[in-house]
């Protein structure tokens, strides 16, 4: 009787079930006390049990990394560069990241549906803003930079310079699909900034920071640039979609793949800039260092807290719950695009004003950080709206 009951008391709670042989033995007499039964009991409990947790730590650590693979991915990356720059100096020789910006935007192209251009096509007030906020609005918080007082001056000039930039190639748009965000609203707010940037960025240099001194922009060379990398793998992914029905399907059936795969190849980009700026990151003073990363950090919270607020005005004035700024993909669409500056195009500025505003390293530099910054902190920030929303 005793025996049958400690079956029923380890059954359920191990899964262990006693073979014939040893039933017998339980049975007898001789081998079975109620002293010797209760501790047996308790170690087959305790063992499963640690080996259940032994065994929930690799699930726990692979579910926090898929998670957030894309702020590892952008840490990692950063860190290599750091540790070893010869791979990303000869990864910056041959191209590679205009390569991962072409991969990112045929996969845009490829998981792009239809209806989520008729999405974006009703959505143009809110793009209209983004638009709006990264040329003519955020462009104004450079002179807010330019009361500052930091040695060396440059780091100042050039974060001012970032503020006149337009909004990131890639990241942007890869954030904002990770965020379950309007991606085709992204991608029409990311081409259409650039294309115009190309005509305001040197009005803008020339108004807010350079005061009436002449700052010229490589404008034929940025526009072949931007169609080479943005508009020409971004409809080479879409019309291999249209044109075949198993791409479609493939796209559909692996967006989380896709994803990662997007993330990836925006991992190789601060892995590229950190590995070619190493020797600059070391000859400047940790401390002023930090003070300009800081710097970078406190703007983009700036302009996020300003978009932020705007759309919530727009929304408020507009319809409130019904306005086109209420949905939640297009909000957070205009609030990642129109919150992130480029670095490349701030680069080829500096390159071509000389040494206008000193010296270009300098100038860069500070850019660099605040480039990695902003992309570090939304990977985090989409990752908790993604927890957030499970």
């Amino acid at each position: 009787m005793m025996s049958r009951t400690l079956l029923k008391l380890n059954s359920p709670v191990t899964g262990y079930r006693c073979p014939s042989q040893q039933l017998v033995g339980l049975s007898g007499s001789r081998s079975f006390g109620a002293k010797s039964s209760l501790p047996r009991s308790v170690i087959v409990i305790r063992n499963s049990t640690n080996s259940a947790h032994q065994g929930n730590q690799p699930l726990g650590l692979l579910n926090f990394a898929a998670s957030n693979f894309l702020p590892l991915a952008l840490i990692g990356g950063v860190a290599l560069g750091l540790a070893n720059p010869t791979l990303g100096c000869l990864a910056h020789r041959y191209h590679v990241s205009k390569i991962s910006t072409f991969g990112i935007f045929i996969i845009s192209g490829l998981t792009l549906r239809s209806e989520e251009i008729g999405a974006a096509a009703k959505a143009w007030p809110v793009g209209l803003f983004g638009i709006a906020s990264i040329l003519l609005f955020t462009p104004f918080f450079s002179r807010i930079i330019l009361q500052l007082h930091l040695q060396p001056q440059e780091f100042v000039t050039g974060l001012a310079l970032f503020c006149c930039m337009p909004t990131t190639l890639s990241s942007g748009v890869a954030l904002t699909r990770l965020a379950g965000g309007n991606s085709a609203l992204a991608l029409a707010m990311t081409v259409i900034s650039s294309l115009l940037g190309i005509l305001i960025v040197p009005f803008s240099i020339s108004k807010l920071i350079a005061g009436g001194v002449g700052a010229s922009v490589p404008a034929d060379q940025l526009f072949k640039s931007l169609v080479v990398t943005l508009l020409i793998p971004l409809i080479l992914g879409k019309v291999f979609r249209e044109s075949f029905k198993g791409v479609a399907d493939f796209a559909d059936r692996n967006r989380k793949l896709l994803s990662n795969l997007s993330a990836l190849l925006l991992s190789l980009v601060p892995w590229i800039q950190v590995s070619r700026s190493r020797s600059l990151l070391l000859a400047v003073k940790p401390s002023v260092f930090l003070v300009a990363v800081v710097m970078g950090a406190l703007l983009h919270l700036v302009l996020l807290c300003f978009n932020a607020v705007s759309i919530q005005i727009l929304c408020a004035v507009s319809g409130g719950s019904k306005s086109v700024f209420a949905k939640k993909e297009n909000a957070s669409a205009v609030l990642l695009v129109a919150s992130q500056k480029t670095l490349p195009v701030l680069v080829a500025v500096v390159d071509q004003l000389g040494g206008t505003f000193g010296e270009s390293g300098l100038l860069v530099l500070p850019c660099v950080a605040a480039h990695l910054n902003q992309i570090i902190m939304d990977s985090f920030f989409v990752s908790f709206w993604n927890k957030k929303e499970q």
